[in-house]
């Protein structure tokens, strides 16, 4: 059994027990989240509609890439970090 949700602007095959890393939700550690399900899929039979539980394990930033802009002959460079925020959840039920 497996779904299909969406959050983050982004979508995620998952099945009960599974880890993802999806974009920061506002949820502290240790909470409850629910997802918006696309598709269920149970024993080859595939149903719309559906609700997927998950619990929070922790908030944190990734590893920083390194952002560099620059053009060639101008004396133009600029150098930038960014680290993005993600959430990680461990998916509970698939209802």
């Amino acid at each position: 059994m497996y779904a299909i949700i969406k959050t983050g602007g982004k979508q995620y095959k998952v099945s009960a027990g599974d880890e993802i890393y999806v974009e920061k939700l506002d949820a502290a550690d240790g909470e409850t989240v629910e997802f918006e399900t696309l598709m269920v899929e149970n024993e080859g039979v595939v149903t719309m509609g559906g609700k997927v539980t998950g619990q929070v394990v922790k908030t944190g930033k990734g590893k920083k890439i390194l952002v560099f802009k620059y053009k060639a002959k101008k004396n133009y460079r600029r150098r930038q970090g960014h680290r993005q925020p993600y959430t990680n959840v461990v998916i509970d039920s698939i209802a």
